[in-house]
C-alpha cells in the first residue's frame, strides 16, 4: 500500500525538496530524551531548550549542517560513586531540528542543566509580480515587477 503525500496536489508546483525533508522528519527516532521546549522569545526569535542534567560543556556539540540543527550528548566519564537510587540519565543522545530557509543559529548557553539554543526567523518578503499575456500576432512585452517603471 503506497502512501499518499499531502504534496502530491497538481497544484503544489517544487515542492519536492520540501516533501523529502518531511519524510526524514517523519522517519527520525520518536525517543523521547532528552526533552525539550520551543518557545518564542520575540517577534523574530525562538529558543530551543534541551533538558541535559547531568551533562558537562564538553559532553555536548551543537552542529548545523546545511538546514538541520544537531545536538549530541556524549555519555559522561563514569564516576566512582555509589548510587543507591538513579533517576537522572546522562546517557547519549542525538536530537535534530530541521531550520527553514534563514533560520540563523544566534546563541548557545548551558545554564544549570538546560541547554538554550537561540535561533532568530528571516523577515518574510513579498515579490509582486505581474505577468503580461501575449495576444496571437502582437509585438511581446517585457514583465515588470511592481514598482518598476514601464
Amino acid at each position: 500500500m503506497s502512501r499518499l503525500s499531502p504534496l502530491n496536489s497538481p497544484l503544489l508546483l517544487g515542492f519536492d525538496e520540501f516533501e523529502r525533508t518531511l519524510e526524514r522528519i517523519s522517519k527520525a527516532s520518536s525517543d523521547g530524551y532528552p526533552p525539550y521546549n520551543i518557545e518564542r522569545i520575540g517577534e523574530s526569535r525562538l529558543r530551543i531548550t534541551l533538558a541535559v542534567a547531568g551533562f558537562e560543556h564538553e559532553d555536548l556539540d551543537i552542529e548545523l549542517e546545511d538546514s538541520q540543527l544537531t545536538v549530541r550528548g556524549r555519555q559522561a566519564e563514569q564516576d566512582a560513586r555509589e548510587y543507591l537510587h538513579r533517576g537522572i540519565a546522562t546517557r547519549m543522545f542525538q536530537r535534530s531540528f530541521v531550520l527553514a530557509d534563514g533560520v540563523e543559529v544566534t546563541s548557545a548557553a548551558l545554564d544549570n542543566g538546560l541547554l538554550h539554543i537561540d535561533v532568530s526567523l528571516p523577515r518574510p518578503e513579498r515579490n509582486v509580480r505581474k505577468i503580461e499575456i501575449d495576444c496571437a500576432g502582437a509585438p511581446a512585452r517585457s514583465l515588470q515587477t511592481k514598482g518598476q517603471a514601464s
